[in-house]
């Protein structure tokens, strides 16, 4: 089921980058905790002083719950280790690049 949240977290696109949030590396830890319902995502943002940080955090929240509604969702933000474009997969890459 992790691979599913996964996906369903490719939904939610980082409004200034215009890529999803999972190819862009800011998804570091996906845990879905069946006996709770529960799925815990930890995650970073593109820097400390994202102006759209409240808009994404809901964004993830609303896709857990909207796509695993019998699942509550928890998103914890990080900032260890720090993202930079170094740590964007090679998939993140190519759509940034439009490839």
């Amino acid at each position: 089921m992790k691979s599913i949240v996964t996906d369903a977290l490719k939904t939610v696109i980082d409004p200034e980058l215009h890529v999803n949030i999972v190819d862009l590396g800011l998804v570091y830890h996906v845990r879905v905790d069946h006996l709770n319902m529960y799925i815990l995502i930890k995650m970073t943002l593109s820097s400390r002083n994202c102006p759209m940080s409240d808009s994404i955090l809901s964004g993830v929240k609303n896709c857990i719950t909207r796509t695993f509604p019998d699942y509550q969702a928890g998103v914890y933000l990080v900032w260890e280790p720090e993202w930079n474009y170094r740590t964007i997969p090679a998939e993140g890459l190519r759509k940034l690049r439009g490839l």
